[in-house]
Formats: structure tokens, sequence, C-alpha cells
């Protein structure tokens, strides 16, 4: 009887042991999969954001080049692969800096240290861009001098920065009526201002305001 007990035991851990690594490799095998799907996402996806590179090396199909070597002079014009392979002589990379020009331009450059002169290049460029916002700067058409003087210094900083300036006149009650003079004040301001900015829109009548715009003057 204790014989068969021993038999069965041992049996059943055999079996035990059977599963547990039959679990343990199906478990591997499926972490393994998903761990190559996602190394080979990541690469797509790298390769994809850096598609929009320059034709470089061997990926350069022209039949002639004009080359720029390495320390940035005219080198003349070569065929592409007399171009690579000067590059390949200096270990360095050979890439395409202009293809709308006949033929197109090559220069012999390290790639890496290209690429990332250019991306530096760019985010600088990205961080000067201004998107022109409209300011609005207020005053009555009774106005002292000196805060007439600090109006066009305010709306001069905003022209200044690139910014579009929004003279507003307000008008209470009656002074609708001198609408005139609200007209005058408002040239007055862009001819003060001539010489940095040019009138967008004349000064035109909106419910209880006197309003003009002004721009930046094109250079």
């Amino acid at each position: 009887m204790f014989h068969v007990i021993y038999i069965m035991a041992g049996f059943f851990s055999t079996l035990y042991n059977g599963i547990i690594n039959v679990i343990y490799f199906t478990r591997f095998f499926n972490n393994n999969i998903i761990n190559r799907k996602c190394a080979l996402d990541k690469l797509k996806k790298n390769k994809k954001s850096d598609s929009n590179h320059p034709p470089i090396n061997t990926e350069i199909k022209y039949s002639r080049v004009r080359l720029i070597n390495a320390s940035g002079s005219q080198a003349g014009i070569y065929s592409a692969n007399e171009a690579l392979k000067i590059a390949d002589q200096e270990g360095l990379d050979l890439v395409t800096i202009n293809d709308k020009s006949d033929p197109p331009v090559c220069r012999i450059v390290d790639y890496g240290k290209y690429k990332f002169a250019q991306e530096k290049k760019a985010k600088e460029a990205k961080k000067k861009q201004h998107h022109a916002s409209l300011k609005e700067v207020k005053m009555r058409y009774k106005i002292e001098a000196h805060d007439y003087q600090v109006r066009i210094n305010q709306a001069l900083r905003f022209l200044q920065a690139g910014d579009k300036v929004k003279a507003t006149i307000t008008f209470r009650g009656r002074e609708i009526q001198h609408s005139d003079l609200a007209i005058e004040l408002l040239k007055k301001m862009a001819l003060d201002l001539s010489n940095v900015a040019e009138i967008q829109q004349q000064p035109s009548r909106d419910g209880k305001h006197m309003i003009m715009i002004l721009t930046s003057k094109k250079t």
C-alpha cells in the first residue's frame, strides 16, 4: 500500500514539475516575443523619424555633384562615386546640402556633427520666431502731453517687438460729438510713429470707440 502511495506521489510530483516548466517556458517565450516586437517598433520609429535627412553617401544617386571639401572650399565637379571615395579616404561623409542647383551641391562632413549643428540652428530659429499679436493702447481724446507720450512709448515697444497696435479712443456720453478731434489725435499718433509704423486700418468709429490699427513698417 505504501509502495503504491510512494509511486503515485512521485508521479504527481513529476507531473507538477512538468506543468511548472511548461508555464515558465511559455512566459519566457511570450516575453521574448513582446520584447522583440517593442525593439522592432522602436527601430521602425527611429528610422521613420530620420527619413527626412538629405541623401548621404551611397544614397546619393546623382551622376555629377559640385563638391565642397571638408574645409568648406569649392573642390570642383565630380561624379558621385569619385566624391564618395574622397569622403571615405578622409573618414567622413558625403552629404547633399543643395539638391536644387545644377549639379547638386554635396559637402564632405562628419554627418553626426553636421546633423547636430543643423538641428541646433533650427531650434534657435524657432525660438526667434515671433507671432504678431494685436496690442491695445487706450486713451481719451482729451489727453495731457505727458500721458500721450506714455502711450506713444507703449505703442513703440509693441511695434518694435513685432506686434500690431490697436489705438483706441473711448467716448463718454456726449463726447461722441467730438469724433473729429479723436481722428486728429489718432492721425497725430500715426505721424509720431511713422518712422517705425504704418497705418493698417484708418481711424474709424466702432460704437463708442474710435480705433486705428498700426503695424510695423516692412523693411
